[in-house]
């Protein structure tokens, strides 16, 4: 003789059944449209056409480009292989840097520069911007490119590559 299982043993409410079920589906829709499909990825011939729009004096080839944005001049070096990207837009050389402005520039790294970072590299102080290529979003470039200016300009007043901050520094 078989047992019968009843379904309101396991579920006594079937309302809770289909919301849990209705939540789980809305939950699976949505990160599906939200995640970037193969489609949607950064390719540097997207990215040439995101800066011949957004960019002035754009030189050079996919993957290396030179261009003047918010008058500074910024630089752009993909590597779609390895799937990472750079912004960086020099600001002063390293000689030039005062011992305390090392201590400045580590604190502003940590709660006023967000996105974009002070670096320094071949004797220059730079403000640079990293990410992985493929999922780097078009207005995320866009901020990228505004954040990394924000930096050159604001070097040695608020160090800030925006205007929110994190936490309290002192400098």
């Amino acid at each position: 003789m078989k047992t019968k299982v009843s379904f309101y043993k396991y579920c006594p409410d079937p309302f809770i059944m289909i919301k849990t079920a209705l939540t789980f589906l809305l939950f699976a829709i949505n990160t599906v449209a939200w995640s970037q499909s193969a489609f949607d990825r950064m390719t540097n011939e997207k990215m040439q056409k995101i800066l011949y729009r957004e960019a002035e004096e754009v030189k050079g080839q996919p993957g290396n480009w030179q261009f003047k944005f918010r008058e500074r001049r910024v630089y752009i070096i993909t590597d779609q292989d390895m799937n990472r990207m750079r912004i960086i837009s020099p600001i002063i050389e390293e000689k030039e840097l005062k011992e305390k402005d090392m201590k400045l520039l580590l604190e502003a790294n940590f709660d006023k520069a967000l996105d974009a970072k002070y670096s320094l590299f071949d004797g220059i102080l730079w403000a640079s911007f990293t990410h992985p290529l493929g999922e780097l979003g078009v207005e995320q470039l866009k901020d990228a490119m505004k954040q990394v200016t924000e930096l050159v300009n604001n070097y040695g007043t608020t160090y800030t590559s925006t205007s929110l901050v994190f936490g309290g520094g002192e400098n």
